[in-house]
């Protein structure tokens, strides 16, 4: 949609869309609330993509800052929440804004083809669609594409698009799962008595990845926002076939030593663990699950404990399930402006490519950066 706004301008824009309207996956990304972008800018917000050398251009030259502007550009207020994310003004929805972003695109002439279904190309390279049982050759001097990952299927991103790019000798990279929770195989007494009870201020550690947050207690494992950040490194050493544990720290703000000399030397039991150290029973179920029965009952050993809970990860939650993937186009195939290096009048856009970011409002912002990039470098052509 942002490349649309800005092709429109000098040139003949249509939008093909499989849907029967736009930005379904924009209104899945709403629920919940609506994290547009982040308040990281320039370097510090490329560095959190993964790789940083593909996305550092884009990214400088269409940040967060940039972004904002548009939004208000359209009549959308955004302010900064809490860990620099930044919204919509409350009380605006997901819903009105891709109005408001769909009236600009008509009142620059921008078509819309709903129903409209990529099939591949043709013998020209020229894209192939089904409308409604009908095919359709469309030509143009320039193709666009964005067609998703693999994840939320229900929006139209199911990657089956892979199929077309390979017979035209694009190298296409299988899709794994990111930002997505973690499978754990619990015992049972976890699960019926703790699940959907938050792991409030906790950091986790993966192979020296250590990050603080919050985690949701799950039928299957683990997820929330300090998780779906270590996915990459979980996801690594699984792929290695090598262990892969995530090391909770129940008291990240204090040390060991804080924690010792704040009981004292007072005798206590385990029983008043839950006043002393402010833990719910979620936590202490948790903590004595993975605890022997001596580091449990022994005071000091109970706080040397609490903060390295080792817990082994069995694999990660499926692709339908995960907020976003990786895996897709190879970026060797790709100019730095996300033409196709066999094909230079295609471009792709967004997660059909092989990269990754955290939650936070780095997805969204990296593929508004992606779509602006590519436009500009088609206008100034």
């Amino acid at each position: 949609m942002i490349a649309a706004d800005l092709l429109s301008k000098v040139n003949t824009v249509t939008i093909y869309e499989k849907n029967a309207t736009l930005g379904k996956k924009y209104l899945v990304a709403g629920k919940g609330g609506f994290n547009l972008t982040n308040s990281l800018d320039g370097i510090e917000l490329a560095n959190k993509y993964t790789p940083v050398e593909f996305m550092e251009n884009p990214i400088l030259d269409f940040g967060s800052g940039s972004l904002r502007k548009w939004y208000s550009d359209l009549g959308i207020e955004t302010f900064v929440g809490t860990s620099g994310r930044i919204f919509p003004t409350k009380g605006i929805k997901p819903a009105e804004i891709l109005n408001k972003i769909k009236e600009k695109l008509k009142l620059q002439n921008v078509k819309i083809e709903y129903h409209h279904k990529f099939t591949g190309f043709d013998e020209n390279f020229n894209i192939k669609m089904n409308f409604k049982g009908e095919h359709k050759i469309i030509i143009a001097d320039y193709y666009i594409f964005a067609l998703g990952g693999s994840s939320w299927s229900v929006t139209g991103s199911d990657g089956k698009w892979d199929k077309c790019f390979r017979e035209i000798g694009v190298n296409i990279i299988p899709f794994e799962s990111s930002n997505c929770g973690i499978n754990i195989n619990w015992d049972n007494h976890i699960v019926e008595n703790h699940e959907g009870k938050p792991l409030k201020n906790i950091s986790a550690n993966v192979a020296g990845t250590k990050l603080k947050g919050e985690a949701v207690i799950t039928n299957y494992g683990l997820e929330g926002n300090v998780i779906y950040p270590l996915i990459p490194k979980v996801r690594e050493l699984l792929k290695k076939n090598e262990k892969a544990e995530i090391v909770i720290d129940f008291k990240p703000d204090n040390s060991v030593d804080d924690l010792i000399k704040k009981v004292g030397k007072a005798k206590i039991s385990s029983k008043d663990y839950g006043k002393i150290f402010n833990f719910k029973r979620e936590q202490l179920a948790l903590i004595k699950n993975y605890s022997t029965k001596e580091e449990y009952l022994s005071t000091e050993l109970f706080i040397r404990k609490i903060k390295k809970i080792s817990i082994n990860v069995e694999s990660l939650r499926s692709i339908e399930e995960s907020i976003s993937t990786v895996g897709g186009i190879d970026l060797k195939e790709l100019n730095s402006n996300f033409s196709l290096k066999k094909h230079p009048n295609i471009y792709t856009i967004g997660e059909m490519l092989d990269w990754d970011a955290p939650t936070g409002g780095f997805l969204l912002q990296g593929a508004f950066s992606m779509g602006h990039y590519a436009a500009k470098s088609i206008v100034s052509l």
